[in-house]
């Protein structure tokens, strides 16, 4: 995780600094969305799928970059007033308390189209693949949907199948496609080893969500750079919520089980993931 999350640093610094700024406070905004930390989970996993396959890391940057550039503008657009308000993240005002609102939204829509850019950049013989895999996970049947599913569930009451439903869009769609990109950077898409990978993603894409729902009720803020209590504060449905926090808990652990089965035919090499995938329901932030 520690030479994946600097590589990734690294490779990101680097693409947000390469063009000469139109606008100085367009970009001032997307390098404070990029480069103000973060756990660098989706890049992370990029080069531990690409790795359990066999890819090297210098097929994994782009693919890797492109997927935490499209997590920045989703958090961006996430944190402002018309979506779920939020003053602070990872431990800093959102990008809208810190420029304007209206900037925020121009650097999320320029983060989004750069993740685009920067794929297309890379010479493979799926990089087809690649991109459909990104826009699928982020627009009408990925995150969008999902944030959409968020908004409308405010309020009201789900239940647990409703809620893994909306988690799978919102949350779970750009983990899937992160171990996707790595998988394909390695191997074609009727690779059972890439199916496995997908089973994997998506058994920890929730089993991730879930944390987070239980750290909003059982974190501490300090430590998670954002206040606690804004789910139920908002009349959010949560699992915590439905199934309360022991219930939470033991469905992730199931989630847990799920992904490890996967990693089965993959042998040692999947050692990593089967590591980040106990770490997601393990972390304090």
């Amino acid at each position: 995780m520690t030479t994946a999350r600097a590589r990734t640093e690294q490779v990101l610094a680097g693409i947000v600094e390469r063009a000469a700024p139109v606008s100085g406070e367009l970009d001032a905004a997307m390098r404070y969305s990029v480069l103000g930390g973060g756990k660098r989970l989706r890049p992370i996993l990029v080069y531990a799928a690409g790795h359990a396959l066999g890819a090297e890391d210098k097929a994994l940057d782009a693919p890797a970059a492109a997927v935490e550039l499209i997590h920045a503008y989703s958090l961006v657009h996430d944190d402002l007033p018309a979506m779920d308000d939020d003053d602070m993240r990872r431990g800093r005002p959102t990008v809208h308390r810190a420029y304007s609102e209206a900037m925020a939204i121009l650097a999320g829509d320029a983060l989004q189209t750069l993740a685009f850019e920067v794929l297309a950049e890379t010479r493979h013989p799926r990089l087809g693949a690649m991109v459909r895999a990104l826009a699928n996970a982020s627009g009408r049947e990925g995150m969008a949907a999902g944030q959409a599913l968020d908004l409308s569930a405010v309020g009201g009451r789900l239940d647990v199948d409703a809620l893994a439903t909306m988690h799978g869009y919102k949350t779970g769609a750009l983990i899937r496609a992160a171990v996707r990109l790595g998988a394909l950077a390695a191997a074609d898409e009727d690779d059972p080893r890439v199916a496995a990978l997908d089973t994997y993603a998506a058994a920890i894409g929730l089993a991730f969500q879930i944390q987070d729902d239980i750290l909003d009720v059982a974190g501490d803020a300090a430590t998670l750079g954002k206040a606690t209590g804004a789910d139920a504060a908002r009349a959010k449905p949560t699992y915590p919520a439905l199934l309360g926090l022991d219930g939470a808990r033991a469905k992730a652990r199931g989630l847990l089980d799920e992904a490890l089965s996967a990693l089965a035919p993959l042998g040692e090499r999947a050692y990593p993931l089967a590591e980040l995938a106990r770490h997601m329901i393990d972390r304090d932030h």
